[in-house]
């Protein structure tokens, strides 16, 4: 019966979504509400129960995703992201376009949420193909695929950061995971994929907003861009190492974990950007801190829903379903890392949103890591993985990609919701690589 009433309580959370387009937070409150009720829990332990979840969650993520808001914003609105991209690309060379815009969206995505550093990065992509004369697809996929792989594999974003949190994995070792898997991912959904698409002939849309290009006075330099936009990857990277490969009473390792906790790395990277990025041209500091605050804003309904999935994994765990869940594991010979995978490929079919597919997996299968002695920053990819799979028209993504590459709906499932789903298989199969190599 556990099992039944969870299984309905995501029902009714796709109908809310879907059918009634109910937002995201309230109803995964609503379905926690109901869940714990319909599992035996009073109505009181129900509303403390998803009090827990949200402040549990956003405890140990609410400082991860403003600081990493603020960098975003603060690289973007100084003209440090179109330095790295136009720097990159007069280095490679127009025979090597699409490599430098892998790396630009690699770059760029790590500092900054997929649909931000797609919007950003889409107007120098216009300008490459009308000055190289490539095909639109060409040199636009390469780069849309490294945003997407890096949006659903790599902390600090807020999907993988959260998952990291719920499952309590360790973020610098899904970092240092995520980078292996996200390599050979990316080549092949992106400069590879794209070779493919050469008969999807099309210009750039009309009229389209262009956010802001930037003179090269304006811009900062190419050394201070890369090193704001990458310094918070590079400090959890090194905590990382040390941690596989260092006593725990070692003094640097202490000190390198420290300065590489993800908040602190993001921290540290604000500063280096409000100084080094921010007081440029004659900027205030009201006009710096201006950008920061607007950054929160355009993020906080995206912590909601990741507090809303936090919510509804501590009353699973609370009613007792977690524990229930673990004893059916124990006899279990499906692979976790798979059962993770699938759960979230199929909220996200249903859900079109890659974040609350996530976040709701998370919720479902955490017993099942004490149960199995599952890697869990592998669980955290597997999940991921499955979190990006077939988009298609109910999620937002699938619209913008359309929009800006000027397709009809069908051209639009045959380039980006096959990109997607390559990335998601792939992801599966370097998780599952992986854990054969470690385990």
């Amino acid at each position: 019966m556990p099992i039944t009433i969870i299984v309905l309580g995501v029902i009714l959370l796709l109908v809310l979504m879907i059918v009634f387009k109910v937002n995201g937070f309230i109803a995964l409150v609503f379905v926690s509400a109901v869940v714990g009720i319909a599992e035996g829990m009073t109505p009181l332990n129900v509303m403390a129960s998803i009090q827990k979840g949200i402040g549990s969650t956003l405890g140990g993520l609410a400082m991860i995703l403003g600081f990493g808001a603020m960098l975003g914003r603060l690289v973007s609105d100084t003209g440090a992201a179109q330095r790295v991209a136009t720097t990159l690309i007069a280095a490679f060379g127009k025979e090597r376009l699409q490599w430098a815009l892998v790396v630009t969206g690699l770059i760029v995505g790590l500092a900054m949420f997929y649909e931000v550093g797609f919007v950003l990065l889409l107007p120098l992509v216009f300008t490459i193909v009308a000055a190289a004369g490539l095909p639109l697809l060409y040199v636009g996929v390469p780069m849309v695929a490294a945003l997407s792989v890096t949006h659903c594999f790599l902390p600090p974003h807020p999907g993988p950061t959260a998952i990291a949190t719920i499952f309590g994995a360790n973020l610098g070792t899904t970092l240092l995971y995520g980078m292996i898997i996200t390599i050979p991912t990316v080549i092949i959904a992106g400069p590879v994929f794209s070779k493919f698409l050469k008969s999807f002939e099309k210009s750039p849309p009309e009229g389209l907003y262009n956010p802001k290009i930037f003179t090269e006075e304006e811009m900062p330099g190419f050394g201070i861009s890369i090193f704001a936009a990458v310094i918070p990857v590079v400090l959890m990277a090194i905590a990382a190492v040390f941690e596989l490969t260092t006593p725990k009473e070692n003094a640097l390792r202490q000190f390198f974990e420290f300065i590489g906790n993800p908040a602190v790395a993001l921290f540290i990277a604000v500063v280096i950007a409000v100084l080094t990025l921010g007081l440029r041209n004659g900027r205030k500091m009201e006009e710096v801190m201006d950008m920061c605050g607007e950054s929160i804003a355009a993020i906080a309904m995206i912590i909601f829903i990741i507090a809303g999935g936090g919510a509804f994994k501590q009353v699973l765990v609370d009613s007792g379903v977690g524990n229930y869940i673990a004893d059916m594991m124990k006899g279990s010979s499906l692979s976790p890392l798979l059962m993770c995978w699938t759960v979230a490929a199929m909220l996200r079919v249903a859900l079109g949103s890659a974040t609350v597919a996530a976040i709701t997996t998370a919720g479902i299968v955490t017993p099942i890591i004490a149960a199995t002695h599952a890697d869990p920053a592998l669980m955290v990819l597997a999940v991921g993985s499955g979190s990006v799979i077939a988009s298609h028209v109910n999620d937002p993504g699938f619209w913008l990609f359309k929009g800006y590459f000027n397709l009809s709906v069908v051209e639009t499932l045959k380039t980006w919701t096959v990109m997607e789903t390559l990335i998601s298989i792939l992801g599966l199969a370097g998780v599952l690589a992986l854990n054969a190599v470690i385990h």
